[in-house]
């Protein structure tokens, strides 16, 4: 992955790097998105959840693009082996595995890099452009 990185100065002082416009780093939650929605209070089902199929297909499009794709789960650290287990048998090709996300939705991610957010209803397409209002900061 850091191939694709750019380094950036400013006044002599490197900032963190980005990625080339062309490449997207995705963040995709698990639960209800790839496959079954399935709490953590009930992990013996994460073995066997249902796989989303047009997931399995688009997320290792993406991957095979050069884009980045790290999943972002509110499962804990507990169950990290049986969703990398899970994840592979299903054939998902990804560049990470975040557990621990904050459950609840009703996510405000805040970051000094540009941030895009989609959110899944349901079934994976190609993306299209959409306006919409959004919240910022006032200058």
């Amino acid at each position: 992955m850091t191939k694709n990185l750019i380094e950036i100065e400013e006044n002599g002082k490197k900032l963190s790097p980005i990625l080339p416009e062309n490449i997207k780093n995705y963040l995709i939650d698990i639960d209800g998105t790839i496959c079954d929605d399935i709490p953590n209070e009930e992990p013996e089902r994460m073995a066997t959840a249902k796989l989303y199929p047009d997931a399995l297909v688009t997320l290792n499009k993406w991957f095979e693009e050069g884009h980045v794709i790290t999943f972002f789960t509110s499962r804990t650290e507990e169950h990290r082996k049986v969703t990398e287990e899970w994840l592979k048998v299903n054939g998902f090709k990804y560049h990470g595995l975040l557990m621990g996300k904050p459950r609840g939705g009703n996510y405000h991610w805040v970051d000094n890099h540009m941030v895009r957010a989609t959110r899944f209803t349901g079934k994976f397409t190609d993306l299209v452009e959409k306006e919409s209002k959004i919240q910022v900061f006032e200058n």
